[in-house]
């Protein structure tokens, strides 16, 4: 395996989630719970975990929907916002969330603005955001039928069996290729990275473009956000939901369990602010699919 391959970070929370039995330890909230809560907004603070080099999610210099929709709820509360930045791998939410000021009380953040629902690391709010996976190919006439992800198993023989598919490791992705006997054909990117500055949607914007790689598979948000980039070179394609295989996940935010009202502040700005955010991941091109309606029950006691 390349160098250039193994450099990628993948920051999607969702292959996080789906990967934890070997990422992380596991949650016990009896061992790991806050005993003091201490965020009740009386300094009027928004306190923001983020990763400082994760677009379309975040970064440092507040360019990310994260980011924008942090300041879109800050404003609302009458708050400013402060972030934590740490990137989003191992040991993120131990670092950030679940980490206190030295010498003091105070946690350092108090708000994850992107993590799976029903997330064991922290309490989740009711969901946000409902995407899915995708697949991204350069604009090519040889390319010019596939209007879904089937599509691309309906091209020539010769054809299908000379393409070069990037995936990230632990992604539904690898499923999909070794159901379809496609697996020997992969690219396969390192599902997490030491180096900071990589970043997800690099799969995209370098190793598509200059044809290192024939299609990639990759979380919706990314992929929309790096398609409108391409200059109108690139096609996205959904996975749409369906049995057997999971594409489709619901972003939620994270806070720390038992801390419920702090909990139950941001549950409630999401539930009367949903136009707004939508408006934010429109804007970004994020792939949306409506939001169950019913919010997730928290597995820990609040």
């Amino acid at each position: 395996m390349s160098a250039r391959r193994t450099r990628f970070a993948f920051a999607m929370r969702v292959a996080l989630v789906l990967s934890s039995a070997c990422c992380a330890a596991p949650f016990t909230y009896a061992q790991n719970a806050p005993s003091l809560p201490n965020n009740d907004g009386a300094d009027k603070v928004l306190r923001v975990c983020a990763d400082p080099n994760n677009l379309p999610l975040s970064n440092d210099k507040g360019e990310g929907y994260e980011n924008k929709i942090a300041e879109a709820m800050a404003s609302d509360f009458g708050y400013k916002v402060e972030y934590t930045f740490f990137p989003q791998r191992m040991g993120f939410v131990r670092n950030t969330l679940r980490d206190k000021e030295p010498n003091t009380e105070r946690y350092k953040c108090d708000l994850i603005i992107g993590v799976p629902r029903g997330y064991d690391m922290t309490a989740t709010t009711r969901a946000y955001l409902h995407s899915t996976y995708a697949m991204v190919f350069n604009k090519k006439p040889e390319f010019a039928s596939i209007n879904t992800p089937s599509d691309l198993l309906k091209l020539p023989p010769d054809q299908l069996k000379k393409l070069r598919l990037g995936i990230f490791a632990q992604t539904p992705a690898v499923d999909w290729l070794l159901a379809n006997n496609l697996i020997d054909q992969a690219v396969s990117y390192q599902a997490q990275s030491g180096d900071p500055q990589a970043f997800p949607g690099e799969m995209i914007q370098h190793d598509l473009k200059q044809g290192n790689v024939d299609v990639v598979f990759v979380w919706g948000p990314i992929a929309g956000y790096f398609v409108k980039r391409s200059g109108d070179t690139a096609r996205l394609v959904p996975f749409p939901p369906q049995p057997g295989i999971r594409f489709d996940f619901e972003i939620a935010m994270g806070t720390r369990h038992g801390e419920k009202a702090w909990h139950d502040k941001i549950d409630q700005w999401i539930a009367t602010h949903q136009d707004k955010i939508n408006t934010i991941l429109t804007s970004y091109d994020v792939p949306l699919l409506p939001i169950a309606s019913t919010p997730v029950a928290s597995n820990t006691p609040q």
